[in-house]
């Protein structure tokens, strides 16, 4: 084909005839916002058909590590792909997956033994869903049939991870088919009171949990958060101090600790694991995003002896656990999740995202002071930006001028994938950038957010 023929106004128009985006108003294609086609990617850049490179701020919905077409991510794909690419994982198995499943227990906090593989976010947080409450039904307490979550909370969008989310915007419309969690106060440091430090207020919540669970515990299987960010709910940030009080409230009273470290596993807090920082162990443990590096959807569950032993028991029992998936395990997959950790363990990863941490706070911190900005938070490779209307009373904006969203535009024309949750700007780059594209970063937000301020 012709370069007009594969140029970014033909692609997107192809595009345009027959696909539905994920997360969009397709209308806002029909003019407002481009549809940007991308043809390669060159570690931390993509580049499009036209050749404009726009560095990644977001890895690509926070999937990606260690950069677009990592050689080595890619060359042990390569050599998989001449071996296996699939097998039913019912009944058969197959090395990628037993090595992974060896190497994540080794590498989560301790007494999580037992790995359950499925092929995307949402699907871990429905594994763990039903996981624990058959575990319950299964022990005999079939009485627990509810789930606690914390406010602003985001844990998917398939009916049982959105069951247990707190975003409107995902939520509303479809209320009528979900089920109704119980919400605790999330400990966002944001929410503190003038004055109250995030340990403080991280521990009044814990108060205000053990009041749910004195009530409630009886009827309740487990516990879902996100450990220290949560993410789509507006990069939320909190003290780890809440996650080993949570710990012990969900030990007395008997309840299970799902932590959905799939947005924030695999170093993006500054630890390999979230719950690292609170030196605890939940319950279940769901990941995913990063597990692969960004190159293949792969996700797992990771659970106590204790549990998988409850299901483990004769066929005419019926205590087996019934969930699969059609790829589950995928061997293509499982490889490029073991050269990612493979990754992790032969390069000071970690170390290096903490130089890089530091970068990104520094360059950051000027914003503290701006007239329009309620806050600015950072736990590791994770930062954000809030712009508000009015700075002393945190008046927000509307979300019906759409801020960000001139943010995101003003980062296309100037080389930079910015994607705003609304009004909160956001910085999680792949731990390939340098402090050059650091600085790419900011200073193109930096632009953007004066241009949305003004608009």
């Amino acid at each position: 084909m012709n370069a007009a023929a594969l140029s970014n106004t033909a692609l997107a128009a192809r595009d345009l005839r027959h696909v539905w985006h994920p997360c969009t108003q397709m209308h806002d294609h029909a003019g407002l916002v481009p549809m940007i086609p991308i043809v390669r990617g060159e570690g931390a850049w993509l580049v499009d058909a036209d050749g404009k490179r726009y560095l990644d701020g977001i890895s690509s919905w926070w999937t990606n590590l260690f950069g677009h077409a990592n050689p080595r991510i890619g060359a042990a794909l390569k050599q998989q792909l001449d071996t296996l690419e699939h097998v039913i994982f019912a009944g058969f198995t197959h090395e990628p997956a037993i090595e992974l499943a060896e190497q994540l227990v080794q590498i989560t906090p301790p007494g999580l033994d037992k790995v359950f593989f499925a092929d995307n976010g949402s699907a871990a947080i429905e594994v763990a869903l039903k996981m624990s409450f058959h575990y319950w039904l299964n022990q005999g307490f079939g009485e627990k049939t509810r789930f606690i979550a914390l406010t602003g909370s985001y844990h998917g969008e398939t009916l049982g991870a959105l069951s247990v989310s707190d975003v409107a915007l995902y939520r509303k419309t479809y209320a009528p088919l979900l089920l109704t969690p119980t919400l605790a106060p999330s400990p966002d440091a944001y929410e503190a009171e003038a004055g109250e430090t995030d340990r403080a207020y991280a521990q009044r919540c814990l108060a205000a949990m053990r009041k749910l669970l004195e009530e409630q515990a009886h009827e309740t299987c487990a516990v879902i958060v996100e450990p220290l960010v949560q993410c789509a709910g507006g990069m939320r940030m909190y003290h780890p101090d809440y996650l080993a009080g949570l710990r012990q409230l969900c030990d007395e009273f008997n309840v299970h600790f799902i932590a959905d470290e799939i947005a924030v596993g695999f170093g993006r807090t500054g630890t390999l694991f979230a719950c690292e920082q609170a030196r605890v162990t939940p319950d279940f443990m769901c990941l995913s995003k990063g597990l692969t590096g960004g190159f293949l959807p792969l996700s797992a569950v990771l659970t106590r002896d204790a549990i998988y032993e409850a299901f483990y028991a004769e066929y005419s029992a019926g205590k087996a656990f019934l969930h699969s998936h059609s790829y589950t395990g995928n061997p293509l997959a499982c490889r490029a999740a073991l050269a990612t950790l493979q990754i992790f363990r032969e390069d000071p990863v970690l170390e290096r995202n903490r130089v890089l941490a530091d970068h990104l706070a520094r360059r950051l911190a000027p914003f503290r002071d701006h007239p329009q900005v309620g806050d600015v938070r950072q736990t590791g490779m994770i930062a954000a930006i809030e712009l508000v209307r009015d700075k002393a009373s945190r008046t927000p904006f509307d979300a019906g001028e759409r801020r960000g969203l001139q943010v995101y535009l003003h980062g296309l024309k100037h080389g930079a994938l910015l994607r705003p949750l609304g009004n909160i700007v956001y910085f999680m780059p792949p731990y390939v950038v340098t402090e050059a594209d650091i600085d790419h970063l900011v200073d193109v937000a930096t632009a953007g957010i004066e241009v949305a301020l003004a608009g």
